[in-house]
């Protein structure tokens, strides 16, 4: 079972998105003006997406080369142990009227203290963040300033999940875990109902869709899955304080402390947090227009970018360009090989330019993306990225070649350069020192 996979409840996102959402008067809290099966994902309506170049030397063939998938074990059943608590059957019964669906099967549900979850996590954790690969894209990220140096990625997300995590719903064994008990307080309440909307979506539309992507590396398509998926969730469970706790214990939630996020770089965090928040917006948005109804429409149909989610009104017509960036090992020099690839969609440019620029900016410059993708190579002690992305308009891909040349500027001295802009197309180089960056230079020349 892949982690990365796993449909989490976190105490940060449920932080931001209750206090996000809080309003009108004596303590009310609203959402809006208005409140509202498949197992493999049916095609989306709109373009057709330009073929993506898969022959040797492209970054494709990288990718799959690169890509650590975990190795696929079928389901394992957990068998039902006694009957269901009558406090988690009343949530789930809540749940359905919120989501206007039925339980087809049984929800296992296994209450645990905040150790054992951790715990739990930790079981497949190396399975799910493979260390090789995690090293390599640590070293990619710090090339390009996205984390500081020396910093890892895997004990980054290590440190997340033990902090941050409150209950996880497993798509391949179909079990719910929340940090509670068989008598559960209102976070508690409220941490089942996020869980038990991840448990009826699956029951419906197949969500171990999810795992493929992510095993295939699929980064940003697999993020905006994700946020339709964790979006729905912190909707139903918005809806659920809303209508089913008292406000005395709406204001709990509201008070919850946040847990510590010491440790964690900011690009990781917010990564990891946007498919709660921007999630919760593109279903809000869903429902806005057609009801829980739009929800399952974008559950059959996923959206294929996280462009999608920021701009709902893209979803689904809008769909992105494959781009390329040819192998420049052999330019490079002798011992020069592959050591990352990653798609880059609108969202990670985004909290990318938020890291030095400010996040108004970073937004604005990163709207109007159409495709993107970074390869970074290695000859061992350095470390040279070359990133690419197009545009809707030549107009828009200057706006983002200037908030890039600003970003760098506001680097500390990382090497980095951003070539003139040609057409809807915008190429960015980064480096671990100037030398590889002058290395670089010359062989994209």
């Amino acid at each position: 079972m892949s982690t990365r996979a796993r449909l989490t409840a976190s105490l940060l996102g449920l932080a931001l998105v209750l206090t996000a959402c809080t309003g009108g008067g004596d303590g009310e809290q609203t959402v809006g003006p208005t409140l509202q099966s498949t197992s493999s994902q049916s095609p989306t309506p709109g373009e057709s997406p330009s073929p993506v170049p898969t022959g040797p030397g492209s970054a494709a063939a990288a990718l799959a080369k690169l890509c650590a998938q975990s190795s696929s074990t079928p389901p394992s059943e957990v068998p039902p142990e006694g009957p269901t608590p009558p406090a988690v059957s009343r949530v789930e019964r809540q749940v359905e009227e919120l989501r206007e669906l039925h339980f087809a099967d049984r929800v296992v549900v296994d209450p645990m203290n905040h150790a054992e979850l951790v715990e739990e996590l930790a079981e497949s954790f190396d399975s799910s963040f493979p260390r090789a690969f995690y090293r390599r894209r640590s070293l990619a990220w710090q090339a390009i300033g996205a984390i500081p140096n020396g910093v890892s990625i895997r004990r980054s997300l290590e440190s997340f999940m033990s902090t941050q995590v409150i209950g996880f719903y497993d798509t391949q064994t179909h079990e719910l875990v929340f940090m509670g008990s068989k008598d559960p307080t209102a976070i508690e309440r409220y941490t089942l109902a996020h869980e038990l909307t991840h448990a009826i979506d699956d029951q419906h539309f197949g969500l171990r869709r999810l795992d493929k992507l992510s095993a295939a590396c699929r980064d940003d398509v697999f993020d905006a899955a994700l946020a339709v998926v964790e979006g729905d969730a912190e909707y139903v469970g918005l809806a659920y304080a809303q209508q089913f706790l008292t406000t005395e214990e709406q204001l709990q939630l509201i008070n919850q402390p946040v847990p510590s996020t010491a440790g964690i770089p900011p690009f990781v965090l917010k990564l990891e947090t946007w498919p709660y928040t921007a999630g919760f917006t593109f279903v809000l948005s869903l429902v806005r227009e057609g009801g829980t109804q739009a929800v399952d429409h974008a559950l059959t149909h996923l959206p294929v970018s996280t462009e999608q989610i920021i701009h709902p009104e893209l979803y689904p017509a809008d769909v992105p360009q494959a781009v390329d960036i040819p192998d420049l090992a052999p330019k490079l020099g002798p011992g020069w090989s592959d050591l990352d690839v990653e798609e880059v969609g609108e969202e990670w440019l985004s909290l990318l330019l938020e890291l030095r620029i400010g996040g108004t900016s970073a937004a604005a410059a990163a709207a109007g993306w159409d495709g993107g993708i970074y390869r970074a190579w290695s000859d061992g002690d350095h470390v040279a990225v070359m990133m690419a992305t197009v545009w809707d308009t030549p107009g828009d891909a200057s706006e983002f070649a200037q908030a890039m040349q600003q970003w760098i500027d506001a680097g500390a001295d990382q090497p980095a350069f951003v070539p003139s802009v040609r057409g809807q197309r915008v190429e960015v180089l980064f480096a671990s020192d100037a030398s590889t960056l002058g290395s670089l230079r010359q062989a994209v020349a």
